[in-house]
C-alpha cells in the first residue's frame, strides 16, 4: 500500500487584511492542472468572524475552532505563532478540531448590543463602588434607612459639601460618570425595546418571556446568545453549552460530581441564575406576565407554567433537604436553560410548518 507523505510548513505572518489575504490563497492554489483545494481553519478571537466571510466570498472553505477545545500536549511549556500554526495545521488535518458557530451578520449585531449593554451597567457598578469608597474614605455616611442609589440617596448626595477643591472635583466626576453611564444604559435598552418588536428572532424573544423571571432583556440576551436552537441537538446540550451541568471525575465504578463546569457561554448563565432566583416564589399568572403572554402559542403558555409548577416544586424540595441556596438556583437555572430549549424548538418547528405551509401555497 502506498503511503502518501504531508508536509507542514509554515508561510509567515502576513498582514490582516482581505486583499493581502486573497492575494496569498491564490497563491498557494494555484493555476490550471497544478491547482490544489484548500481548507482554511484559525483560532476564534477578537477579529471575529469577518475573515470567515471574506473566504467565503471567495469561494474557500474555512473553518473557526473553539480556542477552549484544542488539544494540549502534556508538558508542552513553549508557545510561538509558528508552533501555534502548525499544531493547528495538524490536528485540523486530523479532524481533531471542532468548529464554532458562524452566526449571520444580523444575529452578530444583536449580540454586539445586547454585550454593549452589558459592558455599560458593569461600568455603572464600577463607578458605584468607586464613589462609596471615596465617601467611606471621608466616614461620609447616609441617614439610616437610606438604601444606597435610591431616590432618597441621590438627596443625600445633593446635601453634601466639602472644603477641599479636590474633594470637590472628586465628587462632582464620580457623579458625572454616573449620570453619564445612566444615559447611555437607557439608550441601550430603548434600542434593545425596539429591536425585540422588529428583529427577525421578535417572535422567540416574545415567546422566552412567557417564562417568570424572564423579561425583554433577559430574553434577547438569550436569544442574541443562542443564535439558534438548530445548534443543540437536546436540551441537555444546551445545559451544557451554558456551562450549567456539574463537572465529573467518575473512573470504573466511583462516580464523583463537583461544582459547575462553567465552561460555557457566560453571558447565557448569568441570566439564567438571575432568572433562577424567581421560581422560589409560589407560582402564577400576575399582571405582568398576563401582559407577556397575551397572544402566545397555547403550547408555549402551557410549557411556561408548566416550568412555574416544576421548578418552584424542585426548589421547595431542595431546601427542605437542607441544600445551599446556591446550589438549588443553579438547579433550577440548568433546568430552565431546558425549557428555553423546548420553546425555542416549539417556535423553529411552527416557523418550519409554516415554510411549508407557503411553499404549498406558491405552487
Amino acid at each position: 500500500m502506498r503511503k502518501t507523505a504531508y508536509i507542514l510548513l509554515f508561510w509567515g505572518i502576513i498582514e490582516h487584511t482581505k486583499e493581502r489575504i486573497l492575494k496569498l490563497l491564490q497563491q498557494l492554489q494555484g493555476s490550471g492542472e497544478s491547482r490544489v483545494e484548500i481548507d482554511v481553519c484559525y483560532e476564534a478571537g477578537p477579529t471575529g468572524y469577518m475573515l470567515h466571510r471574506w473566504l467565503l466570498e471567495a469561494g474557500l472553505a474555512c473553518t473557526i475552532v473553539a480556542p477552549s477545545l484544542i488539544p494540549q500536549r502534556a508538558g508542552d511549556r513553549i508557545k510561538t505563532d509558528k508552533r501555534d500554526a502548525l499544531r493547528l495545521a495538524q490536528l485540523f488535518r486530523a479532524g481533531e478540531l471542532t468548529g464554532i458557530y458562524i452566526p449571520s451578520p444580523e444575529e452578530e449585531a444583536l449580540r454586539d448590543l445586547v454585550r454593549a449593554r452589558e459592558d455599560a451597567k458593569e461600568d455603572m457598578n464600577r463607578h458605584k463602588q468607586r464613589m462609596g469608597k471615596f465617601l467611606l474614605r471621608l466616614q461620609l455616611f447616609p441617614p439610616s434607612k437610606v438604601k444606597a442609589w435610591t431616590f432618597a440617596h441621590e438627596e443625600w448626595l445633593d446635601t453634601l459639601r466639602f472644603e477641599s477643591s479636590c474633594h470637590r472635583m472628586v465628587f462632582q466626576e464620580y457623579r458625572e460618570s454616573i449620570r453619564e453611564t445612566a444615559e447611555r444604559l437607557r439608550r441601550y435598552e430603548k434600542e434593545i425595546e425596539l429591536l425585540s418588536h422588529t428583529h427577525v428572532q421578535a417572535p422567540l424573544i416574545e415567546a422566552l418571556q412567557a417564562l417568570r423571571g424572564v423579561a425583554t432583556l433577559t430574553a434577547t440576551t438569550l436569544v442574541s446568545e443562542m443564535v439558534s436552537v438548530t445548534r443543540f441537538a437536546s436540551a441537555p446540550s444546551f445545559m451544557s453549552y451554558c456551562g450549567l451541568v456539574p463537572s465529573e471525575h467518575s473512573s470504573g465504578v466511583s462516580r464523583s460530581q463537583g461544582k459547575l463546569t462553567k465552561a460555557g457561554n457566560a453571558h447565557l448563565r448569568r441570566v439564567l441564575i438571575e432568572a433562577a432566583h424567581h421560581y422560589r416564589h409560589s407560582p402564577g399568572v400576575r399582571r405582568k406576565l398576563r401582559e407577556r403572554i397575551s397572544g402566545l402559542p397555547p403550547e408555549v403558555q402551557r410549557m411556561a407554567f408548566e416550568a412555574q409548577n416544576r421548578l418552584h416544586r424542585k426548589y421547595m424540595t431542595m431546601l427542605g433537604k437542607g441544600k445551599h441556596k446556591s446550589k438549588i438556583v443553579a438547579a433550577i437555572a440548568r433546568e430552565l436553560a431546558g425549557f428555553v430549549w423546548a420553546i425555542a424548538c416549539v417556535l423553529e418547528k411552527k416557523d418550519d410548518q409554516n415554510l411549508v405551509l407557503d411553499s404549498s401555497i406558491g405552487g
